[in-house]
């Protein structure tokens, strides 16, 4: 993780980070799973993960995203379609563990992905925000926290 700006410092920033330290420590739980051979296992670490992301890619796609576009649109684009790679082979064990023989190796993939991805966010994205949005910019972020039910401090400095 970047530590190296000063963009933790930032509520936001620093929520989102925290939830994808999450995700990392999930991520070893299904390759754990997954060497025991534990689809089951894998399946409740997968909806366990999906979780935590559905409100955090809000944030990212509806408050953060919006606000870089103009600045990095390939690189938001490329982003979001992450997500939806993402969303489709955590949402395949949102009821049940998937029958599909396929989905264990194929969850394994799509979380070395994510890994990658959380990365690019934390190193990339998250600095740049932080040089990127002004007030009126994180309080738009804050607004999309606050509607996804993410506890939002009062008068947050940015």
């Amino acid at each position: 993780m970047c530590e190296y700006c000063g963009c933790q410092e930032v509520t936001a920033i620093g929520d989102l980070t925290r939830e994808h330290d999450e995700v990392v420590g999930l991520i070893g739980a299904v390759r754990a799973a997954h060497a025991a051979g534990d689809i089951d296992a894998m399946a409740a670490q997968a909806r366990r993960i999906a979780e935590i992301l559905a409100p955090h890619t809000v944030v990212e796609e509806e408050g953060l995203f919006p606000l870089m576009t103009e600045d990095f649109p390939e690189q938001v684009a490329i982003l979001r379609a992450e997500h939806r790679h993402v969303e489709q082979v955590l949402n395949a064990a949102a009821t049940a563990t998937p029958a599909d023989p396929a989905w264990p190796d194929a969850l394994i993939e799509v979380l070395h992905e994510l890994r990658v991805h959380i990365l690019k966010e934390q190193d990339g994205v998250f600095p740049a925000a932080l040089t990127t949005l002004d007030g009126d910019g994180w309080d738009r972020v804050d607004a999309v926290r606050a509607r996804v039910g993410i506890r939002v401090p009062p008068a947050e400095v940015h």
